[in-house]
């Protein structure tokens, strides 16, 4: 894991949470990808050729070590903490983190410990019973700019799983909107530089 990806995951320590209809979204592309209801790796792939995954960490880890936040949104249980990196076409787009309840992967017809790198989002969309509750979205400062990041709770055959995931500078996210030293406008392809607005 390199220094950066590990800021990344430290930086998650810190987000202030808001409700999704509370957030201020700078645009609506922003607002789509944030409040994506079905499967967030199905939408990537349909931005690129080859959706990959690099597995960061998969262990167990006690109900002792859950925030408060966690332990509301899927109980006082041992959990399975999978952490991975979403590529498109070899860039890294999004950080996931995955508590996944042992009551959750003890109860479904395959097994979650063995997802490897494989989108853990196609699985689960693949259940019959999945629906996404408790949304939350916030933001963490990487280098001037402001990366976006959200927090649901999967439920999975009526079984919950509390995912993090953190939307990177290369992520096709939104067009992000600032002006040069001319008066100009360019865009590209970014999360919102601090201090900038979106004209749209």
């Amino acid at each position: 894991m390199t220094q950066a990806i590990s800021r990344y995951l430290t930086s998650l320590d810190d987000v202030e949470w808001q409700n999704a209809n509370d957030f201020d979204f700078p645009n609506l592309e922003v607002s789509q990808w944030l409040c994506e209801q079905g499967s967030l790796s199905k939408r990537l792939a349909q931005q690129c050729q080859h959706l990959s995954v690099v597995v960061l960490a998969q262990q167990h880890v006690s109900a002792q070590t859950l925030s408060k936040d966690e332990t509301l949104a899927i109980g006082a249980h041992s959990c399975l903490l999978r952490e991975v990196i979403l590529q498109g076409d070899g860039q890294p787009w999004v950080i996931g983190r995955t508590l996944i309840p042992e009551p959750t992967w003890q109860h479904q017809s395959v097994d979650l410990r063995s997802q490897g790198d494989i989108p853990l989002g196609l699985t689960v969309f693949a259940a019959e019973a999945v629906k996404r509750d408790r949304l939350e979205i916030g933001c963490v400062e990487h280098q001037g700019e402001r990366l976006f990041v959200r927090r649901s709770r999967l439920w999975m055959n009526h079984k919950p799983m509390l995912v993090t995931e953190l939307f990177l500078p290369q992520a096709p996210i939104e067009q992000r909107v600032m002006d040069d030293a001319e008066g100009r406008v360019s865009v590209s392809h970014r999360t919102m530089p601090l201090g900038q607005q979106s004209t749209e």
